[in-house]
């Protein structure tokens, strides 16, 4: 895992980025070598080399905001074949428009720009097909875990997932209150202490998976002599926001919470954050404006009026403010007056709105609750004070997601479905401690990117 501005990335993510940055600058570089090899021609290529790489860059931010370097060996042909049509249909123009913006000089011909969209075709249609495979990883690290049980053996699953470049558990060592062996036997090394057998092992990784520690539970001493070795230790709480970039409930303590780094509110991070929130706010109103018209006149069509939906939602600090949003059920939704959550099918949501909801514009009308202040762009999702308090009970922590504005989108709501019970709450939870522990603007961007994703996709959508 790499760690950019408290973010973890997975480093096959970044070494496939990376690949494709370097596969297009070379592609451009031969295409324009080749074109300037008559005298007639000759190549400024201190002028044109920063063209090229900023060209580079808009191709892959954009093949990254359409999930291209996600891992789908465990998707359809179809779903595959879809991620393909959408690169072409939004990467191509994409490329197109950043050679017509970039200064190339006079260089970039008009047969030079068709070779470099055919080539830009062939490069996509090539990432496509490498991401069925599994993802992999060089230099992956040498993991030795600490404990044989179920959190072990949790462990394990989580690492060979596609998602984490196969990265493969060297050795289990067990440890003195662990119980019954639930992993692999022919993996548990026991001969020799901790040190000896991750020094025999070239380990890179040792992971505590244990949560009793008392009573010499722990071999301290062993880990201590590891950690001065030069083999990164990791606990299970550490472990879950490094690999799977959330803060798990279930191997969380308040210490960890109260001496760990994150979840501060420098005030410059406030002023900054809310500075992007307006730009980008204001950027996207203006866009989305004529969909947004458009949008309106078809709910009128079909259900007549209100357009618009307010509803109370619980924001930073817990305070209550009314959100705005496209109507996307019959306005006799909880004639009852009981709040339920929205389930899969819902009868309640009206053939305009299950348009809408699946393609996030019903959402839109919040840019106003971001201009306002009351949201942000990026941030928990921001819920009914019925659920809050109800949540607020039965789940531990959950509070600590308010001490951040709510968002249009958020962590939560590009990396897990989405959420309509208690379990689900709990899981979209650990992405919001996540996210509120490690916000930065550089997160949020990833979010936004994301966003892209999940909407082309209809990920998520009830």
């Amino acid at each position: 895992m790499l760690k950019v501005f408290s973010h973890y990335f997975p480093m096959h993510v970044v070494q496939r980025l990376c690949l494709d940055l370097l596969l297009f600058v070379v592609a451009v570089v031969a295409l324009a070598a080749f074109r300037a090899r008559g005298p007639e021609l000759e190549v400024d290529w201190h002028a044109m080399l920063p063209s090229t790489f900023g060209f580079a860059v808009t191709v892959v931010v954009v093949n990254f905001a359409l999930g291209l370097y996600r891992p789908v060996d465990e998707d359809s042909p179809h779903t595959a074949l879809a991620r393909l049509v959408l690169a072409f249909i939004f990467c191509l123009p994409a490329a197109y428009f950043a050679m017509l913006m970039l200064p190339w000089f006079g260089f970039a011909s008009l047969w030079m720009q068709a070779e470099v969209l055919v080539m830009t075709a062939v490069i996509l249609s090539l990432r496509v097909l490498i991401n069925r495979k599994q993802a992999s990883s060089l230099f992956a690290p040498r993991i030795l875990v600490v404990g044989t049980g179920e959190d072990a053996l949790e462990v394990q699953r989580i690492l060979l997932h596609p998602e984490q470049g196969n990265v493969e558990v060297q050795a289990f060592y067990p440890a003195a209150s662990d119980g019954e062996p639930k992993v692999d036997a022919e993996k548990i090394v026991a001969d020799g202490s901790l040190s000896e057998v991750a020094s025999r092992l070239r380990i890179d990784e040792i992971i505590v998976a244990m949560r009793e520690r008392r009573g010499g539970a722990l071999p301290l001493r062993e880990l201590l002599n590891c950690k001065l070795d030069g083999i990164h230790i990791f606990d299970l709480s550490t472990f879950y926001e490094r690999v799977r970039r959330q803060v798990r409930l279930d191997s969380l303590r308040a210490s960890w919470l109260i001496y760990g780094d994150g979840f501060q509110q420098p005030l410059q991070r406030v002023f900054f954050k809310r500075l992007f929130d307006l730009v980008v706010a204001a950027g996207l109103f203006v866009v989305t404006l004529p969909l947004n018209i458009v949008v309106a006149f078809m709910i009128l069509f079909e259900d007549g009026g209100p357009v618009f939906y307010r509803q109370e939602r619980v924001g930073q600090g817990g305070r209550v403010f009314r959100v705005v949003k496209f109507r996307s059920m019959k306005q006799d939704a909880e004639k009852d007056g009981t709040p339920r959550w929205a389930e899969s099918n819902d009868a309640r949501i009206t053939r305009v709105g299950r348009f809408i909801r699946r393609l996030r514009i019903d959402e839109l009308p919040q840019l106003v609750n971001v201009l306002l202040g009351d949201m942000s762009l990026v941030g928990p999702r921001p819920e009914r004070p019925f659920f809050v308090d109800q949540l607020a009970r039965e789940i531990p922590f959950y509070g600590i997601r308010h001490c951040v504005k709510p968002g249009l989108t958020g962590w939560a709501q590009v990396r897990y479905q989405y959420g309509a019970s208690r379990d689900d709450a709990v899981q979209k939870l650990q992405y919001d401690l996540y996210y509120v522990k490690n916000h930065t603007l550089v997160l949020d961007t990833l979010v936004l990117l994301e966003t892209v994703r999940v909407v082309l996709m209809g990920e998520g959508a009830h």
